[in-house]
């Protein structure tokens, strides 16, 4: 949206003189923004909603990205990705690397990608997700999400469309969001693993979820190989980190499962991708690559929660203070 615009309703803009004397009519801390969000409790425990309404006249919310959505298919019948508040689709293109063809139908015992979705791009019947401007490619890269360590070479098909076709795309994140449900304390060696480096040098953020069995001395594949961030979960409303759980984990974020954690930390990596590019904010201090950094300033700027069960500590996303901290650290004009 312009810089000096706000939208208070799905369709109507309104100057931001007149968003800010609404302001001084709303209840004290009362955010301001179109959208409802799509997992309210945990988009507030992470500050989705306060990131919203601090940088409305700042940020597109993902305007100019696409996401690529790794998973078992897609229902794209459904409304919420066959329309769309934005200017434009919400799905711009789409790949099956098990069949090799462009139509990504679930088979067999898919199901997942139709909503995983839903966290990181919803625009909707005014209901947001953290990227709600973003589009997506969806990839069917395995039959059902519960895949195995014999998916890797359909997922690394999958992963090398992404980075043949990235620029045509626009494609500057990864959700890989499949999970074995078993405990690895370590990588494992499969056919995904140059993918991922290539993905990690090109600059293009790549993140899984760590699953959801409580595992607390491992976790799923493929999150737990290198080039690929895994994320993990606290519970909603409370600092409490919960469900698959280990040393690999890069992040933890507020949801009911792991898969949306991951969901919500690719749509931040968005928000923070382009709250870097248009203040300027010097990355390099950060990380010797631009999802290295992003996710450093995601540590940086999360919330410390301790997990007494495991005698470990994690970071949890605070995605307003993250963008804080790149819009406080742009080079002065």
């Amino acid at each position: 949206m312009p810089h000096g615009t706000a939208f208070f309703t799905n369709r109507t803009p309104l100057p931001l003189g007149a968003l800010l004397l609404l302001a001084t009519l709303a209840p004290a801390g009362a955010p301001l923004f179109a959208g409802e969000p799509v997992q309210p409790g945990g988009f507030r425990h992470a500050r989705i909603t306060d990131a919203w309404a601090a940088y409305a006249d700042k940020l597109t919310f993902g305007k100019g990205q696409t996401l690529a959505l790794v998973d078992d298919g897609c229902t794209l019948s459904k409304p919420e990705w066959s329309q769309s508040d934005g200017d434009g689709p919400k799905v711009v293109v789409t790949y099956d690397s098990v069949d090799g063809d462009t139509d990504p139908k679930h088979e067999g015992k898919g199901y997942h990608g139709s909503t995983i979705g839903v966290p990181s791009s919803l625009n909707y019947q005014g209901k947001w997700g953290v990227a709600y401007n973003d589009q997506l490619a969806v990839i069917r890269g395995l039959e059902c999400c519960h895949g195995k360590i014999g998916d890797g070479p359909t997922l690394a098909a999958g992963l090398q469309w992404i980075i043949d076709h990235h620029e045509q795309h626009r494609i500057t994140t990864v959700n890989l969001a499949p999970v074995d449900d078993l405990a690895h304390d370590g990588p494992v060696p499969t056919e995904i693993d140059a993918k991922l480096a290539e993905l990690r040098r090109l600059g293009i953020w790549v993140s899984a979820p760590t699953g959801n069995h409580n595992f607390t001395t491992g976790i799923s594949w493929p999150a737990c190989q290198p080039d690929c961030f895994a994320i993990g979960a606290v519970r909603p409303g409370k600092d409490e980190v919960y469900l698959d759980r280990h040393a690999k984990v890069d992040l933890v974020v507020p949801a009911a499962a792991t898969s949306s954690s991951n969901a919500i930390a690719c749509g931040a990596a968005i928000l923070l991708r382009e709250a870097i590019a248009k203040t300027g904010y010097d990355w390099k201090g950060d990380g010797p690559t631009l999802p290295e950094a992003i996710l450093a300033v995601m540590q940086k700027t999360g919330k410390t929660v301790e997990d007494p069960p495991t005698r470990r500590s994690y970071r949890r996303l605070d995605l307003r203070a993250a963008l804080d901290h790149v819009f406080a650290g742009a080079p002065k004009k």
